[in-house]
């Protein structure tokens, strides 16, 4: 999908914005994660926080949470573990990472991002859907959106489900991660000049 790439490109952004950022390599299980994530802290002097592998990701956010907040950072990044939504074990580890957050704060975590691959089709919307109802989404983000894919289920994602997109990812460089424009959008759907 581009998940930690389009986390590294966010935390990117925020860093040119003068703020002081943190990412939390919360997808334990696929080492390659902790890894491209690390590089990516590297790329935007971001604070990097991580645990063993196999470690529960749900006390590597809490802990996360609470060293940020020590060393005042004003973002803090949290990538979690792939997911597909017929995985129920997947899916309930999500759940219990956002009722650890809402320990230390109720209000927490102040956005959750669904990041979906342009590619997918009609299947991200069942995706969108499954997710929805697991915890309350606030905006997409939608990756490879710089080949042959158009991205044209986020209309009825869009218009069924009422979540903004508030980012595209366009390309694999850090600055590749546009703010979405439904105008631009749908003459690029609609091949329209």
């Amino acid at each position: 999908v581009g998940k930690t790439a389009t986390i590294g490109k966010l935390a990117y952004k925020f860093f040119k914005e003068g703020k002081k950022v943190g990412m939390v390599a919360a997808d334990t299980f696929r080492a390659a994660a902790v890894e491209q994530l690390k590089i990516w802290s590297e790329r935007t002097k971001s604070e990097f926080f991580y645990a063993k592998d196999f470690s529960d990701p749900a006390a590597l956010a809490y802990q996360s949470i609470l060293s940020a907040k020590e060393k005042k950072l004003d973002l803090l990044l949290i990538d979690t573990a792939g997911r597909l939504h017929n995985k129920i074990d997947l899916m309930n580890e999500l759940t219990k990472i956002i009722r650890v957050i809402k320990k230390i704060d109720a209000s927490k975590p102040n956005e959750i991002i669904l990041v979906l691959d342009g590619n997918t089709g009609q299947n991200s919307i069942k995706q969108t859907e499954v997710f929805k109802q697991i915890c309350n989404i606030d905006s997409l983000i939608v990756t490879k959106l710089d080949g042959s894919a158009k991205g044209g289920a986020l209309v009825p994602i869009a218009e069924k489900l009422k979540i903004p997109i508030a980012f595209i990812g366009t390309g694999e460089s850090k600055e590749d991660l546009a703010k979405f424009d439904s105008d631009q959008f749908c003459s690029a759907l609609l091949d329209i000049d």
